[in-house]
């Protein structure tokens, strides 16, 4: 994973509410256990006609969608069914933060876990940002990951939750293997300094 500290981009804005991880990506692309390539199925099914063109109305299919690494997403985002690979395909798009009222549990967990930062505002400050985008799609946002701060681009700033061991584990860019084999010398200390409590002598 690479370190989140700061980014400042613009915004796609899909405003749909409730939307799932099967709509994310759906269930057919699920069989590839690799991260990569994911992107180009992402909202297969809104973003692409039957034949396989892309639908030119499509939030992603916009020319001012390339580059951009913060979604505006609806409320309850990422709902469903559990699968890595819904933030697998927002990041192999180049997306690297999704801004939303309100998140599923599983989805923003899994987010978590893979470098994806989920981003809850209040509710007149998600519809003040989607008035920006509707404006001028190349308005930009920043985002501080170790103030916790979303600053908007008329130098409001907006704290956002985060629990301190996913934000620890972003900011150092580790997964929680990385984190717990950076803590090897502390564990093999402690380990040094009891005895064993299990007999295994048989």
């Amino acid at each position: 994973m690479q370190p989140f500290t700061t980014l400042t981009s613009h915004m796609v804005a899909i405003p749909t509410e409730n939307i799932d991880t099967d709509q994310i990506i759906p269930a057919q692309f699920l069989k590839t256990i690799s991260k990569k390539g994911l992107g180009k199925n992402l909202f297969h099914h809104w973003r692409y006609l039957e034949d396989g063109s892309p639908r030119a109305d499509f939030p992603l299919n916009q020319p001012t969608a390339q580059g951009a690494q913060i979604l505006l997403a609806g409320d309850n985002f990422g709902c469903g069914s559990s699968r890595e690979h819904a933030p697998w395909s927002l990041m192999d798009f180049g997306f690297t933060a999704v801004i939303s009222t309100s998140f599923a549990d599983i989805f923003r967990n899994n987010s978590l876990k893979n470098g994806l930062l989920p981003i809850i505002v209040d509710a007149d400050t998600h519809e003040q940002l989607l008035s920006l985008v509707a404006e001028d799609p190349s308005t930009q946002v920043s985002v501080d990951l170790a103030s916790q701060l979303v600053t908007l681009p008329d130098g409001r700033s907006v704290q956002f939750p985060i629990d301190s061991f996913s934000k620890t584990c972003l900011l150092e860019g580790l997964d929680q293997l990385g984190y717990l084999l950076k803590q090897a010398d502390a564990v093999a200390a402690y380990e040094a300094a009891h005895p064993a409590r299990v007999n295994t002598s048989g």
